[in-house]
Order: structure tokens, then sequence, then C-alpha cells
């Protein structure tokens, strides 16, 4: 569990101003997971997620863009789930790891790798597109709106 005199110096980092870091990640303990949210409100379990031109499909293991699918790597999209799931929140180097590769000691520039695929597949920072932040040294967080139902087509 986080501190919250942690959190609060997190609060201080600005990098990309145009995003308000400050405002867009949550305290730890007011977050929920993205697809916590939606069973909690309708008793069903989200299967799809929307951000952009994009469509997760989680049941699937599929990332969309539109109706094509985006060849995209097993981690890498493993790395985007876990970013969806704590939506907003700052995730650590550590805590995508441990959950990318459990249970395995990698090197953290397999993080970078695979993080780095992520990014070009959704051309994040490009056409004006900003999905994820990164707050060096600490983690990465998904800023981007997202939309989630609870049915696949």
């Amino acid at each position: 569990m986080r501190s919250t005199a942690a959190f609060g110096r997190l609060e201080q980092f600005d990098l990309e101003p145009q995003l308000n870091v400050v405002r867009i990640i949550q305290h730890p303990a007011a977050a929920r997971p993205l697809f916590a949210k939606r069973t909690e409100a309708t008793g069903s379990t989200p299967t799809e997620v929307s951000f952009g031109p994009f469509r997760l499909l989680r049941t699937q293991f599929l990332l969309l863009e539109g109706d094509k699918p985006v060849p995209l790597g097993s981690r890498a999209l493993e790395i985007l789930i876990a970013l969806l799931e704590r939506h907003g929140e700052l995730v650590s180097k550590q805590d995508l790891m441990a959950r990318v590769w459990p249970n395995v000691f990698v090197e953290p520039a397999n993080l970078t790798v695979h993080m780095s695929a992520l990014r070009r597949a959704l051309r994040d920072g490009r056409d004006g597109n900003r999905f994820i932040i990164n707050i060096p040294g600490r983690g990465y967080c998904f800023v981007a709106s997202v939309a989630i139902s609870a049915r696949e087509n």
C-alpha cells in the first residue's frame, strides 16, 4: 500500500502541463479498478473497453482499431490491460513487471521494450493522441478517456 506522503510527492510532478497530471492521477485510496466500477454498478462483467479509435475485447485478448485487429504482442497487451484496470492512476514499473512477468526475473528494459511497442501500436503522442504518460523513475498512467460495456459484438 502506498503512503499518502509518497503520493503527495508524486502530485508535484507535472511533466506535461496540458494533461494536468495532478488532476488525472487519482488518490490510491479512492481509486477502484476500471473493470470493477462496471461490475459494481450493473452486476455484469465488462468485456469491452473503448478509447480513441481503439476497442479492447478483454475476453478475447484482442485490441481492435475500428474493426481491424492491432498487431500487438501478448506482453504489450497485458500491460495495456493492467493500465486500463487502473485508469487514471499511476502504475509502478514494479507492479507492471510483476503482472506481466509473474514469478520471473526480467530486466526493466523488457518493460521499456514492450511499452514502446504498445505506444507505437496506439500511435501515442502522434496526431493528437495521448493515451499513456510516463512519470520517470515511477511508472505509467493511462490518461485517455475510456468507455466500457458489458458485452462484445
